[in-house]
């Protein structure tokens, strides 16, 4: 069976979307750290991976041998090792500052880039990197000059100072996803301010050197607009705790990676970040963010799992004969990969917006920003339940071993769980794709952008894009439906709205990626994309899939 010896080589398609947004100059560097990079995350990452979810959990030291209470958490010296690793290639501090081969900053594409081969084989790691990649945001868009003198080069660290990981404690236990129910107080103290409270799911606690806090200052009003944004170092500067007590850690049914705890501060010393009472709207800002990479992380299990699936069909024999040589096999795996690339290439479309509506040097107008945040929120819901269908199919093309921990399945399916509920449900997904509609009319926007994407389409794949237009017909019939019924007919319609969006904006990328891209393989991809997308034929007689199937996946196999 075909060993994966380098996630980035292994992967043609993205190599040509870092070549597609990356200048040239940081292309050819970039080159060269995703391919150590993606030897690094399919070899040694990988197998210390494996050792972290099943012997190596991270574990809480409570008190010390002389019975104080320390609230120290352990881990092990391989999951030390991938920290280490992992930000000195610059995965966080070379957004925000220069990478010094270049001389100048890089970006968020060279950072998601790094994270979806990161998520193939540790996407439990990679959520300690998203909130240090919040934590970043905030403290750099919105901290005074002294507080990001405190800890923003120690978030950023390369390697140069100590390493400062982020988190971001938001949940409480009365509240979830109800962040306005949070009563976490902050009492002025001078210059700082002392918290009192419990977060109830708390993760990279006992990791993080700096975590960003929502806490109520006394005085302020009920609900979210009385929330404030703080600052909390996990340590005071003689390393003692900072009035910040785990209570214990979660039991996980997978991420087991990633340290979640239940936490209590008393007297936690807090630095205000931004304006008082403005702390929902700074940490909605960071959280669009975590969803993007909630849906890096997505599509990077989807790519494990579809390479996983592809070898052994390969490999395994079954009366007589390769499981891909069936054409039931064949069209799964075409579907398969045809799903993967389409949504890769969407969620690093969305990125490259991203990056333009962040930086200061690329003008952006307000339909950009809210295009942007709309796409986030139908992605990463697309995504997220895309990466467990996608282990449900790896696992049933493996049979009884899919089942079995000695493979990297279970522990993929396990991961991939957490991702429709972490950053947003599905249901929190739909009615932020509402609360867009209603304020900004969003689907207004998506309608006119899509309209326009068709219109510059070459005449030789118009022949597909018949039921693309179908779908945006019904989408303009469904939105003047919802944008003005009662709210009990909006939200049940939500979801609905937004898998209608997902699947006209991929299947418009589909026909993009042939047309930019171009050669037989992407149009028989985008063909078969679309197909599977909206035909309800039961009868198909072209059985394209499996017609396409050399071309599609049997590209750089070998046995």
């Amino acid at each position: 069976m075909k060993n994966i010896n380098n996630f980035y080589l292994e992967d043609p398609h993205l190599q040509s979307l870092m070549k597609m947004y990356l200048k040239d100059d940081f292309f050819s560097w970039a080159e060269e750290e995703l391919t150590e990079f993606g030897e690094m995350s399919a070899g040694e990452i990988d197998e210390r991976a494996v050792h972290t979810d099943r012997e190596g959990q991270p574990r809480l030291i409570k008190y010390n041998r002389h019975g104080e209470e320390i609230s120290e958490i352990w881990v092990n010296d391989g999951y030390k090792k991938t920290v280490d690793q992992t930000y000195k290639k610059g995965i966080v501090g070379y957004i925000h500052k220069e990478i010094p081969a270049l001389g100048h900053k890089g970006n968020y594409m060279y950072s998601f880039a790094q994270g979806y081969l990161l998520s193939q084989t540790e996407a439990g790691f990679y959520c300690p990197v998203t909130l240090t990649m919040a934590t970043a945001l905030l403290l750099e868009k919105y901290a005074s000059d002294e507080v990001k003198e405190r800890f923003l080069p120690h978030v950023l660290s390369t390697g140069e100072v100590d390493l400062y990981e982020g988190a971001t404690f938001l949940t409480e236990r009365q509240g979830g996803s109800d962040v306005g129910a949070n009563d976490t107080k902050a009492i002025p103290t001078g210059d700082t301010y002392q918290l009192f409270g419990e977060k109830y799911f708390a993760s990279n606690s006992g990791m993080c050197g700096v975590t960003m806090v929502l806490a109520r200052i006394e005085g302020s009003g009920e609900g979210t607009k009385g929330l404030s944004l703080f600052a909390v170092p996990w340590r005071k500067d003689d390393n003692s705790l900072n009035g910040i007590h785990i209570r214990r850690l979660k039991d996980k049914l997978g991420v087991r990676a990633v340290p979640s705890a239940e936490v209590e501060f008393q007297g936690a010393t807090g630095y205000l970040v931004g304006q008082p009472n403005k702390g929902i709207y700074y940490m909605m800002e960071a959280l669009n963010l975590s969803r993007i990479c909630n849906s890096v992380a997505s599509i990077g299990i989807m790519r494990r799992a579809y390479l996983e699936a592809r070898n052994y069909a390969y490999h395994r024999e079954a009366f007589g004969q390769s499981l891909a040589n069936y054409s039931m096999v064949k069209e799964t795996l075409s579907h398969l990969a045809a799903k993967q690339e389409v949504e890769t290439s969407a969620i690093f479309y969305l990125v490259h917006l991203y990056d333009r509506v962040m930086s200061e040097d690329s003008p952006t107008n307000e339909n950009e920003a809210v295009l942007t945040r709309l796409l986030i929120a139908i992605l990463k819901k697309e995504s997220a339940e895309q990466a467990i269908h996608f282990c449900h199919e790896s696992i049933e093309m493996h049979g009884g071993n899919g089942y079995i921990e000695d493979f990297v399945l279970p522990r993929l399916l396990r991961d991939a769980q957490v991702l429709t509920v972490w950053e947003g449900t599905a249901n929190i997904l739909g009615l932020e794709v509402l609360r867009l509609m209603g304020k900004h009319k969003a689907h207004e926007l998506f309608i006119e952008e899509m309209n326009n994407e068709l219109l510059n389409l070459p005449d030789s794949l118009l022949s597909l894009v018949i039921p693309i237009k179908d779908g945006i017909r019904t989408l303009q019939q469904l939105t003047r439906k919802v944008e003005n019924a009662a709210p009990d007919i909006q939200t049940f319609h939500a979801k609905r709205i937004a898998e209608l969006m997902a699947n006209i904006f991929e299947s418009i990328i589909s026909l993009k990626d042939a047309h930019l891209q171009g050669g037989d393989r992407k149009r028989m991809l985008a063909e078969i994309f679309i197909e599977k997308t909206w035909s309800d034929d039961w009868i198909n007689d072209e059985m394209k899939a499996v017609k396409y199937f050399d071309e599609i996946v049997g590209e750089n196999v070998s046995v």
